[in-house]
């Protein structure tokens, strides 16, 4: 819940910012000279695409949500075998191990989203955000039966 609040929060954070340039840029185009209509136009485009990554990262979140859900209703969530320090960080060593095992799961099903999923988790843990987040893509691709880049 504290996750969805702050990306809650850091949206609409997000969203003012984004009125407040568009507006800056909307009063630059209305100076009507050649610089401030260039200026103005270029600074419309930050919230252009603020609000299109904003946009990706939404539909990203709320897919990967559905398959969590979808994987928990089965049964199928990855158990949670890691062990931590006293500060209750992850173990390394721990994640690897983990990891190791979500890896060869995937390589003897490279077809089934679930174990796309559980990679996908593995690599979070081990800290290794890049290739979490394209391993759920794999998986949200393959769950939505899309082509899947190799």
């Amino acid at each position: 819940m504290r996750a969805k609040l702050t990306y809650a929060v850091t949206a609409a954070v997000l969203v003012f910012y984004f009125v407040l340039v568009g507006s800056r840029g909307v009063m630059l185009i209305q100076s009507g000279t050649l610089i401030t209509v260039t200026f103005g136009l270029a600074v419309l485009i930050l919230p252009v695409i603020g609000i299109w990554f904003l946009w990706k990262n939404t539909q990203f979140v709320r897919n990967a949500n559905k398959l969590a859900a979808e994987l928990d209703a089965e049964g199928g969530l990855p158990v949670d075998e890691l062990r931590r320090t006293a500060g209750g960080r992850i173990d390394r060593d721990s994640a690897d191990e983990v990891f190791a095992k979500r890896k060869a799961e995937t390589e003897d099903a490279p077809d089934d989203w679930r174990s796309w999923f559980r990679l996908a988790v593995a690599y979070h843990d081990a800290r290794d955000t890049p290739r979490a987040r394209k391993a759920m893509q794999r998986a949200i691709a393959l769950h939505d039966g899309r082509p899947v880049q190799a």
